[in-house]
């Protein structure tokens, strides 16, 4: 494929404002995949594809993304698109990203690829956190954004404003006067339609939707303002490459995906794998060259510049890894150079990692030993890059650090999933030292939250007692808030004010307030001890099965964390004690494992086998527990 005929181009958006969806679209509609439910005519093929009322959100491929709706990887896909006959066949490389601020590496690193980006924009919710966190590593690299504003025929859609807010937030990154030059679509990406006129958008009914032309827009404005690729693509040129995403295949292994940065590829050539300080970390010859069509892999006998690419056949290397051409006539004095890559923002929370040391460890897992656990730990950190392992303070432990409690509680579920047993210690922010004054500076958290104004004291004050710091306070319509959180409260719109409420509050003051959608700002000096006011534990005295007749009197004491026929042992937290006033009787409360992980003190820790999640202290010896709490509140005095 020509390079003036091919456009590389990355999605991205705040958490739930339509990307997946998007995607979705735009492969069905460019006749890649087949539609859903009747005949569609593709846009691809230059007709008017007619839109599609669901979609099936076929990017967000496995198991945990489809079970919790949100994308977790980012996913590269291509279609075909034939504006007219003159213009021929153009080549559109799409890569769908995750909204969620705790995968923002998965957004950092696919930037390298792309030569554009279409930032999604929820009509109704306007620009969030996240989308000010995707935009500013977009702007800081060159790339000129396409704006699309999503969800625009919702009655709660108000674009007069959010098209206002979306350039100050522009003017507030420093957006160059070519970057502020956008273009803006108005959509709807889950009925599969998208205009360039505010004044052509479509009722909510399916006559209207039925008479539009589909994503053709949008895939005529990714080919007028999406620059092709300009990279060196002669033979005589060196093939070099930086590896963004690791696959694996059970017929070929594993498989190196990235960008053609310079020269081209075929199956049989030579690669040595350096890191980004020009070390040798692998090499080998190419087995397979693959590129994504749809859903499907696809192999070709040649790779060209610009391409998105996963070689086969490469031993060693790993992410942010340059592959380049072995052949020793093109490399510089002193060996191999590495391609510039993307700086990656650092972890801000952690946790300490064992293997499962209680009373019921191996009943139900098969990967036991602490040895398994750090192997399994080292090799996910190879492909993620926003997270980082290092030695625990015992020896049979790991640090694992991470961007949030989701991002390190998508990793504790995949290996319980794998089979792994462990023990998971309170989540702790990652402190780090200002290297001018010596002073230790906290990671702090830019919170957004749309609440109805009766609870914002509460959300206020709650929050205030976090450290968190108010930045603004804003009245909004009632519709406005009504439609940006939808579903959160179970009242009708109208049913009073809406206020949207900014503050800074450090990183480990919202672990366990799940508010909002948060995302990393910055990093400010440590605040000092934070008071959240959480109760004190029940917990279990003896070992066996939790009966009935056992927890009925005990709900008269807190909430239970476990149903009748539990298993429990003596040191397990069952439950979470009432307040000294007003003791009500509750029903068990059913944690699963981020609320555990959220909620546990310092002096406990979370098991987490393939079938149980178990809050427990970390002394399992009541008396030595005890002697411990005895000695600290002695030195405390």
């Amino acid at each position: 494929m020509p390079m003036e005929k091919m456009r590389n181009i990355a999605i991205i958006a705040h958490v739930d404002h339509g990307k997946t969806t998007l995607v979705d679209q735009l492969l069905r509609q460019s006749g890649t995949l087949k539609p859903l439910g009747g005949s569609t005519t593709a846009a691809a093929a230059g007709g008017d594809g007619t839109a599609e009322n669901h979609t099936d959100r076929v990017m967000d491929s496995n198991d945990l993304e489809r079970e919790r709706g949100i994308t977790i990887l980012s996913k590269c896909t291509s279609v075909f698109y034939t504006p007219t006959k003159e213009a021929g066949t153009h080549l559109i490389n799409i890569v769908d990203t995750p909204g969620h601020a705790d995968f923002g590496g998965e957004v950092e690193r696919i930037l390298s690829m792309v030569d554009g980006v279409a930032l999604v924009v929820d009509a109704t919710e306007g620009p969030m956190t996240q989308t000010r966190f995707v935009l500013s590593k977009a702007l800081a690299r060159g790339l000129k954004p396409l704006v699309i504003l999503n969800k625009s025929d919702r009655p709660t859609s108000r674009i007069i404003q959010v098209e206002s807010d979306l350039f100050d937030l522009f003017a507030t990154l420093g957006a160059s006067d070519e970057q502020m030059d956008y273009p803006v679509l108005y959509a709807s990406a889950k009925q599969g339609w998208a205009v360039t006129d505010q004044d052509a958008i479509p009722k909510q009914d399916t006559t209207a939707v039925s008479s539009q032309t589909g994503m053709k827009p949008l895939f005529d404005m990714i080919l007028e303002h999406c620059p092709p690729p300009k990279l060196a693509r002669k033979d005589t040129d060196p093939f070099s490459m930086i590896t963004i995403q690791i696959e694996s295949d059970p017929y070929v292994g594993t498989l190196y995906l990235g960008r053609v940065h310079s020269g081209v590829l075929r199956p049989g050539d030579a690669v040595t794998a350096i890191d980004t300080q020009g070390n040798k970390v692998g090499e080998g010859r190419v087995k397979k060259i693959y590129v994504r069509v749809g859903m499907e892999r696809v192999e070709r006998e040649e790779a060209g510049a610009g391409e998105i690419i996963s070689i086969a056949g490469i031993k060693g290397g790993g992410v942010n890894v340059t592959l380049c051409s072995a052949d020793e006539k093109y490399w510089a004095e002193g060996g191999p150079q590495p391609l510039p890559s993307t700086p990656i923002d650092p972890p801000t929370i952690s946790v300490v990692m064992h293997a499962n040391s209680s009373p019921l460890a191996g009943t139900e897992g098969t990967k036991l030993t602490s040895q398994m656990l750090k192997e399994r730990i080292y090799r996910e950190a190879l492909t993620d890059v926003a997270l980082s392992v290092l030695p625990g303070p015992t020896s049979d432990s790991v640090e694992v650090r991470g961007r949030g409690v989701l991002h390190l509680g998508i990793l504790l579920e995949t290996l319980r999933r794998e089979g792994f047993e462990m023990l998971v210690g309170p989540p702790k922010a990652v402190l780090r030292k200002d290297e001018d004054t010596g002073e230790m500076l906290e990671p702090v958290e830019e919170c957004t939250i749309v609440v109805r104004e009766e609870y914002a004291g509460g959300v206020v004050q709650k929050l205030t007692q976090r450290k968190g710091d108010m930045r603004s306070y804003d009245v909004v319509d009632e519709d406005v808030g009504a439609g940006a959180t939808a579903g959160a409260e179970g009242d009708s719109a109208g049913s009073g004010g809406w206020v949207r409420i900014e503050m800074d509050v450090p990183a480990r003051g919202l672990i366990g307030y799940m508010a909002g959608e948060f995302g990393n700002d910055a990093y400010e000096p440590y605040k000092g001890a934070i008071e959240t006011g959480r109760n004190g534990s029940l917990i279990s005295m003896a070992q066996g099965e939790a009966s009935a007749y056992a927890i009925a009197p005990l709900q008269a004491r807190g909430v239970m964390f476990i149903p009748p026929g539990t298993q429990v042992y003596a040191g397990m937290v069952i439950g979470e004690s009432s307040k000294a006033l007003d003791l009500y009787v509750n029903p068990p409360k059913v944690m699963n494992m981020e609320e555990s992980i959220a909620y546990m003190a310092d002096d406990e820790m979370v098991e987490i086998t393939p079938k149980s999640v178990r809050l427990r202290k970390t002394e399992l010896d009541m008396n030595k527990r005890m002697r411990s709490m005895k000695g600290k509140q002695g030195v405390k005095k």
